[in-house]
Parts: structure tokens; C-alpha cells; sequence
């Protein structure tokens, strides 16, 4: 006698899925009953190039072990990109039940020698790769009244990061995005949140390790391995987590955060209109003791991980 599972008879589109998150995602989707659409283009950590393998390889693992899965090859950042994308799932499985916006690229680089490559590079696959994806499926998650969209954002957005203006840009402008898609697509029972992942992958595996303390952090990340990021992305797209959308999660091996959005925290009014110096005497000394620090992810996050 067999047990349903989690996810039967759903059909599920992952970015990025060749690698890292995306792989592990894309194996546990299928391990609990879904049909996965793995997307990659088989490119370099900085976006450049391209290669079939990482896609087929994945693809294969999943029939070897007795799931249903296709390669696609699309690039995220085209708007025919995305449509291809998602039709591959129509073609394949006759549909397409939700979309794990995972695709990623870096280009690190210390802000005022950022180029205008770098910027554009990097939000055109996180950024627009997302919305272009979602975009693609939209029409069909308001035909059929059901959907689910996972949007991969990251601490250097939410909290701050040295020499990542380009990521924290895409990453922040990604919870923006998901948020506006939850209220759009609310009335069709669609559903979209966010994660912020804390994992060693291939994106973070350039993170210097010259020093003791260095290495120290670098073996801290390496306990945070993909699955754990897959067991919640996978869980959000079940039919249990229905009433779960527009929120902010992040994963750090074995916890789970729900971060907080912005919201009005001070004020301060006048009746007769503010000038310049009323600002500078009565406003900004009032706020001051609330001023956020100019803290990094691991200043937040700064215990080690459970």
C-alpha cells in the first residue's frame, strides 16, 4: 500500500537547480512526490558561460532514483527565457504548480570600483530572472486558482554586506517583489515568500581562508549544507502552507528565522511645518537613540550555528 506524498501530482520549476540550493531543492521536491522542471545554464559563479551537464546530471539522480524530471536550458535574465521555462513544464507535465526563484550569480566588488557590468550583470539574473520566471507563470497560477512562489533573498540585502551593492540591491529588490506578488496574486490563492539562506555553495566558496579565524568561519559555513534550505522551500510549497505568504524566512543549518519588515518604529510632527533646523534640533535627536548600526550579516548573526 503506497503513502501519498507531500507534494503528488504537483509540477514544480527551480532556477538555478544544476548546483548548491538548487540541486538539493530540486532533489527533495521530487524525493516527496513532485515532478521538477531543473533549470540551469551551466554558468561560471560570476554568471559567464554555459554547460548542459549541470541540469542533465541533476535530471538523471532524479530518474535513477524513481522521480520525473527535465533539463531546461533557458537563461533566466530574457523574458522569452522565462516562458520557455515555464512551458517546458507545460509540455512535459501538463502544468506547472509553483516556482523556486533560485538562480544566482556574484560579482563582488568594493563600491566605488563597481562597474556598470557588475550591477546589471547581477540583477538581471536575480532581479529580473525572478520576476521574468514568476511573470511566465502567472497567467497559468490564475487560471487554475492555486500556486506557489519561493524567491531566494539574502542577508546582504536584509542586513548589509561589504562589497556587495550589486547582490543586496537584487536581493532586497527580490523581497519587494515577492511581497507585491502575494498581494497581486492573493485573490487567485497564489501564494509567495521569501528566503534567506545560509549555506556553503559554490557562490560563497571564494571567501578568504588565510587566516585562523578565517578558516574557523569558513568551516562554521560548511555545517550549513543545502538540504536544510531545501526542507523549508520544499515545505512551503506544500498544500499545508496555503495560509503562509508575503513573509521573510531565513535558514542557518538547523534554524529558522522569521524576519522582521520595515514598519514606522518613531515619530515626530509639528503643527507648524518642518524647516531644515527644526529637523536638525528636534527630529533627529528624538530618532538618534533608534538609528540602526552600519552592522554586516555576521555581526547579526554573529553565534555560531546550531
Amino acid at each position: 500500500m503506497s503513502t501519498k506524498k507531500l507534494l503528488d501530482g504537483k509540477v514544480f520549476v527551480i532556477t538555478g537547480a544544476g548546483r548548491g540550493i538548487g540541486r538539493a531543492t530540486a532533489m527533495m521536491l521530487a524525493e516527496h512526490g513532485a515532478k521538477v522542471v531543473v533549470n540551469d545554464i551551466g554558468g561560471a559563479a560570476d554568471g559567464s558561460g554555459n554547460s548542459q551537464g549541470p541540469a542533465d546530471e541533476v535530471v538523471a539522480e532524479i530518474r535513477n532514483a524513481g522521480g520525473e524530471a527535465v533539463s531546461s536550458y533557458a537563461s533566466v535574465t530574457e523574458w522569452e527565457g522565462g516562458q520557455q521555462i515555464i512551458q517546458t513544464a507545460i509540455d512535459s507535465f501538463g502544468r506547472i504548480d509553483g516556482v523556486i526563484n533560485n538562480a544566482g550569480n556574484l560579482r563582488d566588488c568594493i563600491f566605488h570600483k563597481m562597474t556598470e557590468a557588475d550591477f546589471d550583470s547581477v540583477l538581471a539574473v536575480h532581479l529580473k530572472g525572478s520576476f521574468n520566471v514568476s511573470r511566465a507563470a502567472a497567467p497559468h497560477f490564475r487560471e487554475q486558482g492555486s500556486g506557489t512562489f519561493v524567491n531566494m533573498t539574502s542577508t546582504s540585502g536584509l542586513i548589509g554586506n561589504f562589497g556587495q551593492a550589486n547582490y543586496a540591491a537584487a536581493k532586497l529588490g527580490i523581497v519587494g517583489l515577492s511581497k507585491s506578488m502575494a498581494l497581486d496574486m492573493q485573490r487567485f490563492g497564489v501564494t509567495s515568500n521569501c528566503i534567506a539562506p545560509f549555506a556553503w555553495s559554490r557562490l560563497i566558496g571564494t571567501i578568504p581562508a588565510d587566516t585562523e579565524e578565517e578558516k574557523a568561519r569558513v568551516a562554521r559555513i560548511q555545517q550549513m549544507t543545502p538540504d536544510k534550505i531545501a526542507t523549508l522551500a520544499v515545505t512551503l510549497c506544500s498544500d499545508d502552507a496555503k495560509h503562509v505568504t508575503g513573509q521573510i524566512f531565513g535558514v542557518r543549518n538547523n534554524e529558522i528565522f522569521l524576519f522582521s519588515q520595515p514598519r514606522p518604529i518613531r515619530s515626530a510632527h509639528t503643527a507648524e511645518g518642518w524647516t531644515p533646523e527644526t529637523v536638525l534640533s528636534r527630529v533627529i535627536p528624538a530618532f538618534e537613540q533608534d538609528f540602526f548600526a552600519l552592522e554586516r550579516s555576521g555581526d547579526v548573526f554573529s553565534w555560531d550555528p546550531f
